[in-house]
């Protein structure tokens, strides 16, 4: 396992990594330690596009991926990467497109078990009154997420 900490507008993230992918991105609490990282060329690339996605340069990621959970979280994670950039949707249409239209609820617990935040966007995922609703990340975070994405799209 591989790791590496990257210090962002939302705090500091923890990127963990295995031989071939991205495992998992944490947000670290102000008072987590965390032991000595090893970092390899994937926790260097996921912060490299990190770095350019906070900059406003890069709107999709190319460092690969492997989240683990169920096969309806993985269902759902990927649904969540179909969701644009600067776009947003509901648990609602998130369930609607895996084809389990209700199964909102579970989505939204799919999505707070959500291993690898930003790059995975489960902060593109709204209430069905458009409100922000939970993320694990904090609503603030996802609130700037979104602005982020927005921002050079008005």
């Amino acid at each position: 396992m591989y790791a590496a900490i990257m210090n962002t507008a939302l705090g500091s993230l923890l990127i963990k990594a295995n031989n071939s992918a991205i495992t998992s991105i944490h947000f670290l609490q102000d008072n987590e330690t965390v032991p000595e990282l090893l970092g390899n060329a994937l926790t260097n690339q996921c912060v490299s596009e990190l770095s350019e996605y906070f900059a406003g340069k890069r709107v999709r990621f190319d460092v690969p991926l492997a989240p683990n959970g169920t096969k309806f979280q993985q269902s759902v994670w990927n649904a969540l990467n179909d969701i644009p950039y600067g776009k947003t949707c509901s648990y609602g249409e998130v369930a609607k497109k895996i084809g389990k239209p209700k199964a909102a609820r579970a989505i939204g617990m799919a999505n707070n078990r959500n291993p690898i935040p930003i790059i995975i966007p489960c902060h593109r995922v709204l209430g069905s009154n458009g409100n922000l609703t939970g993320y694990a990340g904090g609503l603030e975070n996802k609130s700037y997420l979104l602005n982020l994405e927005t921002k050079d799209l008005i």
